[in-house]
């Protein structure tokens, strides 16, 4: 028998928020280009914390 609860459930929607300011269309290397960078901004948040 089929566990209906499972089936009853939506699926949880994964974190997107790193991904807002592509626009629609956005090919592999603006992807890429925009994660790079979002990596490289949250780097430097971190080191700036350190440098105390």
């Amino acid at each position: 028998m089929a566990d209906t609860e499972s089936e009853d459930q939506a699926p949880e929607e994964p974190d997107q928020n790193h991904l807002q300011h592509l626009s629609d269309g956005a090919g592999c290397t603006e992807i890429w280009e925009h994660l790079s960078d979002f990596r490289d901004a949250e780097n430097e948040e971190e080191t700036d914390g350190d440098k105390t």
